[in-house]
């Protein structure tokens, strides 16, 4: 670890010498997590083997396909006409799922198999695979399509499929959902500061970032009254994320704090907040005429804390009502928009104003009836590692007063959510961790003690953040999505002058920047290099 601070070190301080960017920032603030030091429920201690049962919005992988269609004069489109459905990389079961589809997508149909079972579909201008037709339903004649490629061309008969030429670049000014395992991704501060937030999105992409995580606040939007829209910082958000090249996930939900807000809290104001996630995800609905694309949503925010819950005790049938209602609204707008769940606190209390994340998780599988469909495409999780290693096991976090005395305190306690997924048989969905990181933090009591009290400081923070990536790589794909980080940084932290009585200073991979400098942490240069170096190229950021 010496050597590794050594080379951090010189690393940072040869990057001081780099000149400013230009553009980015935001203000709305992201929760961190708070420990809680009460007993938690063991749980499962090891993660679930991978499976090869289909992933929604998953990439799809390189494979070999049939020769492409000819183009016809007007398209003719399919929508999914099942509850999930695989697509695979040929005509017939006996080639590779290549991703899931759910009820109501809606997709190009470009070609039909020779014997007319198979559909060949289009999202964006690219083939994604094929589909069993008797499980779509078909806008428009696709008769014409018939030969796209013989039914008979399976792997293993001998008559293997020709490779396909490179897929076409997307139609449509906007990239799709879809989740590499895993994805990297960071929470940024978009929302007040255009100039800041342009060059933030700018040096995410160059980091190797692809996806960008902002809150969309209820109450800065429609705070006026039902129905009444002040969409001009969210479009040009929305449009920036977009330009940036990174995909864009809204954590949507209101300020518990303003308890004038017209629409009231929830679990009262459902109705109300579907309404609005309608006018939202129909707006960025990702459509080339649309103001915008946001390809993902969180709803809501660790309703597993009476605080975020309208002061309520937690209840996770009434989320799961809520989360459903939400669910609806943004699949009616934009069927292919990804919808997660909002990610629980870490806590170990069980009381009127909090739930353990584990007991909230498995109550909500309960209220679903064991199926989450309908409900959110991907589960979302925070995933904080506190004074842990990211590779410790949640059983020696639990077992070592060291690092709190109970499993939620370690990073691998996304395996005990994920192994509650299992047991409902929910192996097809995707994970997104929606918040994770290390404070260093050396003045705030409540996170102190897993910050500088615990050895972290911002050379060990780097590295903990690389290797939570390169865990998670070699041991939780498939079922792995997004991981987003904690933070970007926020200018607002200097608005006092002091920024260290700020917790969520301490968790920023860079420092606050204003837009004439760059202030690097050894977090966004260590990440940079790893981030681009899983696709072969050069951090622009490295001196070395």
């Amino acid at each position: 670890m010496i050597d590794r601070k050594h080379h951090l070190r010189l690393l940072l301080v040869a990057l001081l010498t780099l000149l400013a960017l230009t553009a980015c920032g935001g203000d709305e603030e992201e929760p961190t997590p708070t420990p809680t030091k009460t007993s938690v429920p063991a749980q499962v201690e090891s993660a679930p083997a991978p499976t090869d049962t289909p992933v929604p919005a998953t990439a799809a992988q390189p494979v070999a396909q049939p020769a492409a269609p000819a183009v016809v004069a007007q398209p003719i489109f399919a929508v999914v006409d099942a509850t999930e459905l695989n697509v695979r990389s040929g005509p017939g079961t006996s080639f590779d799922i290549v991703r899931a589809a759910t009820e109501g997508q809606r997709f190009e149909l470009v070609a039909v198999s020779d014997d007319g079972t198979w559909a060949q579909l289009s999202e964006n201008g690219a083939t994604i695979g094929w589909t069993a037709l008797k499980f779509l339903t078909i806008e428009g004649d696709p008769a014409a399509l018939k030969g796209g490629a013989p039914a008979a061309s399976q792997p293993g008969t001998g008559n293997p499929p020709a490779a396909a030429a490179p897929a076409a670049p997307a139609s449509g000014p906007f990239a799709d959902a879809s989740m590499s395992s895993p994805d990297f991704g960071a929470q940024a501060f978009l929302w007040w500061r255009e100039e800041i937030a342009r060059r933030d999105l700018e040096l995410m992409n160059e980091a190797g970032f692809r996806w960008v995580k902002q809150a969309f606040a209820w109450e800065t939007i429609e705070g006026a009254g039902k129905g009444q829209y002040d969409w001009s910082l969210a479009d040009r958000v929305v449009q920036q994320a977009n330009a940036s090249g990174l995909k864009l996930l809204a954590r949507v939900s209101s300020d518990p704090d303003k308890t004038n807000f017209w629409a009231g809290q929830p679990p009262g104001n459902a109705s109300h907040f579907a309404d609005f996630l309608f006018a939202l995800a129909d707006r960025y609905n990702c459509a080339p005429n649309a103001e915008g694309c946001i390809q993902a949503y969180q709803v809501w925010n660790e309703p597993n804390l009476a605080r975020e819950w309208g002061g309520n005790r937690p209840n996770p049938a009434e989320y799961v009502r809520f989360l459903g209602q939400a669910y609806a609204a943004i699949k009616r707008a934009n069927a292919n928009a990804l919808v997660i769940n909002a990610g629980m606190a870490p806590t170990g209390d069980d009381s009127p104003i909090a739930m353990p994340d584990d007991k909230f998780y498995d109550q909500m599988y309960q209220a679903m009836g064991g199926n989450s469909n309908g409900y959110f495409d991907a589960l979302g999780v925070h995933g904080a590692g506190f004074a842990a290693p990211p590779e410790l096991d949640p059983a020696t976090a639990a077992a070592d007063k060291r690092y709190g005395g109970y499993r939620f305190f370690a990073f691998r306690h996304v395996e005990d959510i994920r192994n509650i997924m299992v047991r409902y048989g929910d192996t097809n969905k995707k994970v997104v961790i929606l918040e994770f990181g290390w404070t260093y933090d050396s003045v705030n009591p409540a996170y102190k003690w897993h910050g500088a009290d615990a050895g972290i400081d911002m050379f060990v923070q780097a590295d903990y953040l690389k290797r939570a990536y390169q865990y998670a790589a070699a041991n939780w794909q498939p079922w792995i999505g997004l991981m987003s980080l904690l933070t970007m940084p926020n200018l607002d932290w200097m608005n006092d002058g002091n920024p260290n009585d700020e917790e969520q200073y301490w968790w920023a991979i860079m420092e606050p920047s204003n837009i004439d400098e760059k202030k690097w942490r050894p977090a966004i240069i260590e990440l940079c290099i790893y981030f681009n170096g899983v696709t072969g190229q050069k951090c622009k950021y490295d001196p070395n």
